[in-house]
């Protein structure tokens, strides 16, 4: 079943502060013209980005390209970054805005393809240590069911790995919204594993 914080969360939680504690340096060292910390800054993001892109974007042969354009934008922009936020959250709240520039470019055109636009984000990132999604459950299958925001919420803080305050400012709603967002997509995806495990002859009305 899926579970609350655990002690090894926690410490997962904890790594991932300082490291991005690591990354927010690295632009803050970027924007001075550290050429070494823009390589840390971009590698360090990279992965997170391109998921996230995929999360939003109607089209995932684009991701590559959007990824890119979200980092040409933040590298044009470092100096504006003062670290009052985190630099994860700063560049994901560009990739946002780069996913609606490109909807805003396309808007006459036919979708390229039908595949939900979250999906390539969880085949990217497809996680192995989340309790319940390794029972023969696809994670794929079961976001599938999720309404959109929830879905969004769920990807930034479970994928991506977000603390829900980045992932309010990304979302740009309050932190109260997401925190409801997760749980309810938490409690929707119990539910959905439960009803996964009941004998064919239960499900019947």
């Amino acid at each position: 079943m899926i579970t609350s914080a655990s002690p090894t969360s926690r410490a997962t939680q904890d790594r991932a502060a300082a490291l991005d504690e690591s990354i927010t340096a690295w632009a803050l060292a970027a924007r001075g013209g550290d050429a070494d910390a823009v390589e840390q800054f971009v590698r360090a993001l990279q992965r997170d980005v391109q998921r996230y892109v995929a999360h939003l974007c109607a089209d995932p042969q684009a991701v590559d390209d959007l990824a890119q354009d979200t980092f040409l934008r933040a590298l044009g922009s470092l100096h504006r970054f003062e670290g009052r936020s985190s630099a994860r959250a700063w560049l994901l709240s560009i990739a946002r805005r780069a996913v609606i520039d490109s909807y805003r470019y396309a808007a006459a055109r036919p979708r390229l393809s039908d595949v939900p636009d979250w999906q390539l984000a969880v085949e990217l990132s497809q996680p192995r240590d989340l309790p319940g999604f390794d029972d023969g459950i696809a994670l794929l299958d079961l976001l599938a069911a999720l309404p959109e925001e929830r879905r969004e919420a769920f990807v930034l803080t479970q994928l991506v790995g977000l603390p829900y305050a980045e992932a309010a400012e990304v979302s740009d709603c309050p932190i109260g919204t997401v925190r409801s967002r997760v749980a309810r997509a938490r409690a929707s995806l119990m539910d959905l594993l439960e009803e996964s495990e009941e004998p064919a002859g239960l499900t019947a009305g």
